[in-house]
Formats: C-alpha cells, sequence, structure tokens
C-alpha cells in the first residue's frame, strides 16, 4: 500500500461526512424557510417573476408532504452519517486511544463513542442550528433558492412521501383533528407587530397611531362615530324665519339637519354657506327649497359601510337612526377623519381633553372615550362582541345599574371609580393601578 494511500482515504472520509453534514443543512434550511415564508410575499415575488417562488408557494400550500419529503431526507442522511462516521473514524479513534494508554477493552467503545459524539456535535450545530438561523434572516429569499432542488427530491421520493403524509392524516383522524392549518392572523398580532415596526424604525410613531386608527374603524359601528342626537344643532323649519337666521349666523357648522318640530322629524340637511349667501344678496329666504336629501342609515351600520355610504350620498352626512326609528345622531366624513387621526384642536377649543395622566400614574378618562382606545391606552381586555361603544358604557355594563359618585369597579388590574355625574350620564371616570397587596410571611 502506498504511504500516501492511508491520507487520500481519510481525506476522502472526511469529504464525505462533511458533505453528508451540509445536506442535512440544506434540508433543515429549506424546511424553515418555506414554513416561515409569508405566503403574501411569495405571491409579490411571483408576480414580479422570481424564479423559484411559485414552486415556493406550491411547497407552503401542501406543507404535509413536504414536511414529510424534508424528514425523509434528514432521517436517511442521520441514519447514514452515523453508520459511515463510526465505520471510517471508529477504528481509528480506537487505536488513538490504545496508543495513549486506554486499555483495548475500553478503546472501541470509546472510540465509536467520542466520533459519533463529534459528529452529532456538528450535525446540530452546522447542520441544523445555524442553517435554521440563516432561514429567519431571509425567508423568502431562500425558499424561492431552494424550492425546486426541493420539489425535485419530493418527486423522487413520492411513494415514501405517501406513505408518510398518509400516515400523519391517519394518526390525526384518529384524535378528531385536521392537519389543515388555521392560517389566521389576529388583530392583537397586527398590533404588535405594528409596534415591533416602530420600535425598529421601519415606521414612525405617527405612522403607528393612524394605523391604530384605522383598525379601530374597521371594529366600530355608526354609533361608535356618531355625534349622539343630544349635542346635534338643527333647525326647526316650523320656527320664525329671525330664530332660522339666528341659528344660521351662531352655528359653527358648514350643514345642519332640517325638521319639522322635533328632531325626529328630519326631513334633509341645508348648506349654512348656501342659506347666508342668498341672504347677503338680498334674495328671499326660503329654507325649504335649500333642502337637500341625507341618507337614513341604522344604528348598526358598520363604519366602513357608512364610509361608502357619504361617497355616495348628496351631502356628506348621514342621519342616524334606531329600530323604532328614533333619531340617535349624526355622521359626517368629519367624525371618520377624528377616529383615525384624532381630534383637532380646533375642534375641542372650551372641551377637556378625553384621557388625561396624573402624576400619581392614573387617568382621568372622559365617559365619552371610545372604549377601543380605553383598551388601547391601559390594556384593558374588552368582550367580542360587545354592546356599548364609550367607556361610560364599559362601566355601566360593569355594574349593570347607573352608578352614583364615588362608585368603582375593578377590572384587568384597574380600579375604575365614577368622579363625576352629568345628570344621569357618566361624564368623568378615574382609572387607578390596582397595587399588589403582600401578604405576611
Amino acid at each position: 500500500m502506498a504511504r500516501g494511500e492511508p491520507a487520500d482515504n481519510v481525506v476522502t472520509e472526511l469529504t464525505i461526512v462533511a458533505s453528508l453534514i451540509l445536506l442535512n443543512g440544506m434540508f433543515a434550511l429549506s424546511e424553515l424557510a418555506v414554513v416561515s415564508a409569508r405566503r403574501t410575499r411569495l405571491k409579490a415575488m411571483a408576480a414580479a417573476g422570481r424564479k423559484g417562488a411559485n414552486s415556493a408557494l406550491a411547497l407552503a400550500s401542501d406543507p404535509g408532504r413536504f414536511l414529510s419529503a424534508v424528514q425523509i431526507g434528514i432521517t436517511l442522511i442521520g441514519i447514514v452519517n452515523g453508520a459511515y462516521s463510526g465505520e471510517a473514524f471508529g477504528t481509528t479513534a480506537a487505536d488513538a486511544l490504545s496508543a495513549l494508554g486506554v486499555s483495548e477493552r475500553l478503546a472501541g467503545p470509546l472510540g465509536y463513542g467520542v466520533v459519533i459524539a463529534l459528529i452529532t456535535y456538528l450535525s446540530v450545530i452546522v447542520g441544523e442550528l445555524v442553517p435554521k438561523n440563516l432561514a429567519l434572516r431571509n425567508a423568502e429569499g431562500i425558499a424561492c433558492a431552494v424550492a425546486p432542488a426541493m420539489t425535485l427530491f419530493s418527486r423522487i421520493a413520492a411513494p415514501a412521501v405517501w406513505l408518510l403524509d398518509a400516515s400523519t392524516r391517519l394518526v390525526f383522524r384518529m384524535l378528531g383533528q385536521t392537519t389543515e392549518s388555521e392560517a389566521r392572523i389576529t388583530d392583537e398580532e397586527i398590533r404588535t407587530l405594528i409596534s415591533e415596526a416602530e420600535s425598529a424604525g421601519v415606521i414612525e410613531k405617527g405612522e403607528r397611531k393612524m394605523i391604530a386608527g384605522v383598525m379601530r374603524l374597521a371594529d366600530r359601528a355608526v354609533v361608535g362615530l356618531m355625534t349622539p342626537r343630544s349635542e346635534v344643532d338643527w333647525i326647526d323649519v316650523t320656527a320664525p324665519d329671525q330664530d332660522i337666521k339666528a341659528r344660521l349666523i351662531s352655528t359653527t357648522h358648514s350643514r345642519l339637519p332640517v325638521g319639522e318640530g322635533s328632531r325626529d322629524a328630519l326631513i334633509g340637511v341645508v348648506q349654512t354657506r348656501e342659506l347666508l349667501a342668498g341672504m347677503l344678496s338680498g334674495r328671499p329666504f326660503d329654507v325649504r327649497s335649500a333642502i337637500r336629501h341625507a341618507p337614513i342609515i341604522p344604528e348598526t351600520t358598520e363604519a366602513l359601510d357608512v364610509l361608502a355610504i357619504l361617497r355616495e350620498a348628496a351631502v356628506p352626512m348621514a342621519l342616524i337612526h334606531d329600530e323604532y326609528g328614533h333619531f340617535e345622531g349624526l355622521v359626517t366624513p368629519a367624525d371618520i377623519l377624528e377616529a383615525i387621526a384624532g381630534v383637532f384642536k380646533s375642534d375641542t377649543e372650551g372641551l377637556d381633553p378625553q384621557a388625561v395622566e396624573r402624576d400619581d400614574g392614573s387617568w382621568l378618562l372622559s365617559g365619552a372615550m371610545q372604549a377601543d382606545e380605553l383598551r388601547d391606552l391601559l390594556g384593558v381586555a374588552l368582550p367580542e362582541p360587545r354592546t356599548y361603544e364609550t367607556v361610560a358604557g364599559f362601566i355601566l355594563s360593569q355594574m349593570q345599574h347607573l352608578p352614583k359618585t364615588g362608585e368603582h369597579i375593578e377590572s384587568n388590574g384597574w380600579r375604575f371609580e365614577v368622579v363625576d355625574l352629568d345628570g344621569r350620564r357618566i361624564d368623568k371616570v378615574l382609572a387607578s393601578r390596582i397595587k399588589p397587596v403582600r401578604r405576611p410571611l
């Protein structure tokens, strides 16, 4: 035997073992990349003509078959690598241990054990952890790169893949489950993702607030946006002209609803500027000729549906009625913008802010503050669906009676105390965090 042959054999054997470990890493990389890849990104990449994106989508759409194929590859590599490395290097390791004075009785098993432990260590690091960390950094790009090769392997190992996939489905049926994944994203997950994006500097704080506002808008009914009837300025068309003119001059609104004798008999909306212009030009004062039709919508209408209705309306104002036909309030595009972007300073002159943080960490809240804003501010869990829209409604749902000043409830680690009533309406609420009570040892 030539002197160079043993060295050549060792190099060859090391190359084979290293190749098997790298191949294991390839399967681990492919598995996590395809599973972690977002389908929306893959679809966008496929539409842009990215090579391998369609193959990655096909693998992700049938995870049972794909995972079976990956498991076949990893299992086979593990078996072959363990057997080959033990056979190739076990004797060499045993001889080395014998040369160090270890008895021949122990040198053989110990040599094989050392080789297997070393190969296992390298397989875990190089063949599992490093590839998986790489996959998490760019899941979609890697998925596109490895998808064609993994698709080919799945076809080659089709019989074994079918057997494993069918067996997995059978076990799931026996457990009364299904292998279909529930690809469901919750609002809370989206909020967490947006917060992480803000922390990473991907989006600005103002952008996060706007996105949160849009999400709140999508969850609200129109009663969570409307101006309630008690705060609605309106014109009684049966009133004397002088009273109507005084109302037109004093109002800050560009449009006013018009009724015949009461708010429950509204017949439309007028543009205040149009009537004022007629007054200044000396034209005959006729309110009825200026009335325009406004859509009437039920109080159960969703906010996004209201937006569509306002787009098509002759005037951007909708009148809201309950199931008995009583007028409940009105909604305009400004109310929708307020829900998304917040209240503008010009609209709050003379009004108290809806939430004020005090020096002790407590919050003074308006009863008219929206309940979903309370959830975002204090982290209070709200039931879904719920029958209320405001902080006052939240308090009433907990108490189940009209409270008196000083009454309080405790919920979600907060103490909510009614500190001011405006007649029968809850005007102000004090929210204080409940401190945990330390029990003596």
